[in-house]
């Protein structure tokens, strides 16, 4: 544990590092900090705190910046932080606006971006979509079209290609069967229940009941797991652009997506705002990165994450915030379209 003097202190250089960006020397720590302390100890504070391995002394200068470590007790034991401006808040929650959940998400991840200044991140909902309602249209005589209204009132088209020709009569004859005995199923529930079913239908309807829950099933499969925007706002902190091999690595990680869905997995199971700072995430690319995340449900249900991904010299005090303040408007934005609030 770190007394009161060296708490001021550690939390007086991070707060003028992430301001400005500088190693923070002991003049600046004297003038910042309010103690009234001699050069000398303060110099002795520093060393115990660098000896300690919450700062850091780069090579090139006399003052110290904050490690990793240093940044962890800064934001779970020193920092305040600080509620939005009202009308700040008042355009963020207009921002996120969707007819269906997939807009709300990428409404979300852009605000979170725009908001932050570096990549928002959103994890969709984990879970295979079941279905409300199907339609069946005759396109051409072997071609028909799939309307697929998902539970969370997604709407879906899928083109089918029969070998056999449908009236549109057994069109509606099908969904009609289809909407009796599975709406509300995910679909690979469908298929189960399809095979117990076909000894009762006809040969022509079991040929197109199958033919729609492969494409019910590709439905599912293609939902984006991760929404990512603004990914090139981190090209402009100074801190990331300098280095052009870390943010190869990060690029490669949004390219790739499952090492960052699972670390969202991972923060799904907590409460509240999460802060993974560089090696924490036990993920390579993100070593000289920060993760700030909170979850978004419904009914009181967790249903995905969302973040922020920027360097860890970033304003905790005003992310967090942003990540907190996203998360419960996400949350009633998709209780209202889901018409379940």
């Amino acid at each position: 544990m770190l007394d009161e003097r060296a708490r001021v202190l550690l939390r007086t250089l991070v707060e003028r590092y992430i301001a400005d960006g500088e190693p923070v020397g002991s003049r600046t720590l004297s003038k910042q900090s309010g103690l009234e302390l001699s050069p000398a100890t303060i110099r002795n504070v520093m060393a115990d705190l660098e000896e300690s391995g919450f700062i850091t002394s780069p090579h090139t200068s006399a003052g110290r910046i904050p490690t990793p470590r240093g940044y962890r007790f800064f934001v779970d034991k020193l920092l305040v932080t600080r509620p939005l401006e009202h009308i700040e808040f008042r355009e963020s929650a207009h921002n996120i606006q969707g007819q269906q959940p997939q807009e709300l998400i990428g409404a979300a991840a852009r605000m979170l971006s725009e908001l932050s200044s570096f990549a928002g991140v959103v994890a969709s909902p984990k879970k295979i979509p079941a279905f409300r309602h199907v339609e069946f249209v005759r396109v051409s005589e072997r071609r028909i079209l799939m309307v697929l209204v998902a539970q969370d009132g997604d709407v879906q088209n899928r083109i089918l290609n029969t070998d056999k020709s449908f009236n549109q009569s057994q069109l509606v004859e099908a969904a009609n069967f289809f909407n009796e005995h599975f709406a509300g199923l995910p679909f690979d529930q469908v298929r189960a229940k399809l095979t117990e079913e076909m000894k009762r239908l006809r040969e022509d309807m079991v040929t197109l009941m199958t033919v729609a829950v492969e494409a019910g099933e590709d439905v599912a499969s293609h939902v984006d797991p991760v929404i990512i925007s603004g990914e090139r706002r981190l090209l402009q902190s100074p801190d990331v652009g300098a280095n052009m091999a870390s943010v190869r690595r990060l690029f490669d990680l949004f390219e790739e997506r499952s090492q960052l869905l699972h670390l969202f997995d991972m923060a799904n199971k907590a409460e509240g705002v999460q802060i993974f700072i560089g090696g924490e995430s036990q993920i390579v690319a993100l070593d000289e990165f920060s993760l700030v995340t909170a979850p978004y449900q419904v009914n009181g249900q967790v249903i995905g994450t969302l973040g922020v991904i920027g360097p860890t010299r970033m304003a905790y005090d005003r992310v967090i915030p942003i990540v907190d303040l996203t998360a419960k408007l996400l949350s009633s934005a998709m209780q209202r379209e889901l018409g379940e609030g």
